[in-house]
């Protein structure tokens, strides 16, 4: 059966990889990456739809889940250990599921993947709900572990996204939304890992980022929701904070250290000239969004320095 998968074939650019030097193995494993850009943008509607539902579901208390093994499940375990710090969101809210445990992230653990049986208890463990939305990653678009995950989503109503690199897939069947970008085979034949990994981390990548900037973690291209938990991260922090406040570095620090090193607090503190508590209020009116939070204040101020000025026109009218 493998060898009716894309990602199993023989690569015909790479079929003397073994008598190339290591130039010119860079430009053709370069060469072949480069297809996973346009394999990632065929998928771009299926995508953008996804995204919209991880959104809406993480807005209303749902989860975002991952599964998979091997190296489909360790991508997946990366991209939620990144949301905490990028975005600042609760560790329960992006889950990565590996087949085997989280032992098997470092060491492959034979058999787990093969078994439908072993997805529904892993799952059942972290109480999937219709609350939910899980992505099954699977290359091959077959593997057992991941094909029994998103059948028992479904039968708990989770919303299910399926992620394969190969067009004919099981996979398409068991999910509310495919993306499948199809990258070809691999330079070396049937090693996931290259392209089809690269491809998965590019999708995992836009699912998240995509999903945190609906929610208003961003406020622009800025990472405004960051958690500052190292000193590289605080620096980010007090960078961001000068950029839309203008204040200077040892002003920024000080504001943030006031702030519980919160980046959209301290922000909306400055620029609307209140307090931390009120300016985390007027964030949670607005579900986070800091644009929102600082275009409404300012319309506010807009309409009451416009009602001074009419005022201010019929008494001057008045004195005429």
């Amino acid at each position: 059966m493998l060898e009716h998968l894309t990602t199993e074939a023989r690569n015909p650019a790479s079929e003397h990889l073994d008598s190339l030097t290591p130039l010119e193995l860079v430009r053709l494993i370069n060469e072949e990456d480069a297809k996973c850009t346009a394999a990632v943008a065929d998928q771009a509607e299926q995508i953008a739809k996804s995204i919209e539902v991880i959104a809406h579901r993480l807005s209303h208390g749902g989860r975002l889940i991952y599964i998979g093994a091997g190296t489909s499940g360790r991508l997946g375990l990366l991209d939620a250990a990144e949301c905490p710090p990028t975005f600042r969101s609760d560790p329960s809210q992006v889950v990565g599921i590996i087949a085997g445990g989280h032992s098997a992230m470092f060491k492959a653990v034979e058999g787990a993947e093969d078994s439908q049986t072993l997805a529904e208890q892993d799952l059942r463990n972290i109480n999937l709900s219709s609350d939910d939305v899980l992505v099954g990653i699977a290359t091959s678009g077959r593997t057992p572990y991941v094909l029994g995950g998103l059948d028992y989503a479904r039968s708990v109503g989770a919303y299910t996204i399926g992620l394969a690199c190969n067009r004919d897939s099981l996979l398409r069947t068991r999910a509310d939304v495919s993306i499948i970008p199809v990258v070809g085979p691999e330079v070396l034949s049937g090693s996931t890992r290259m392209k089809a990994g690269t491809a998965t981390k590019m999708v995992l990548n836009m699912l998240t980022t995509g999903a945190m900037v609906l929610l208003g973690k961003t406020y622009g291209n800025l990472m405004v929701d960051l958690n500052a938990s190292n000193s590289k991260l605080l620096e980010r922090a007090k960078r961001i904070v000068c950029t839309l406040t203008e204040l200077a570095p040892e002003q920024a620090a000080s504001l943030l250290e006031t702030c519980n090193g919160e980046v959209k607090t301290a922000i909306t503190s400055y620029r609307l000239g209140v307090t931390p508590d009120e300016a985390r209020v007027i964030l949670h009116a607005t579900n986070g969004h800091l644009r929102a939070a600082l275009e409404s204040m300012g319309r506010l101020a807009g309409r009451s320095s416009n009602g001074r000025a009419a005022n201010n026109g019929h008494s001057s009218n008045g004195n005429h």
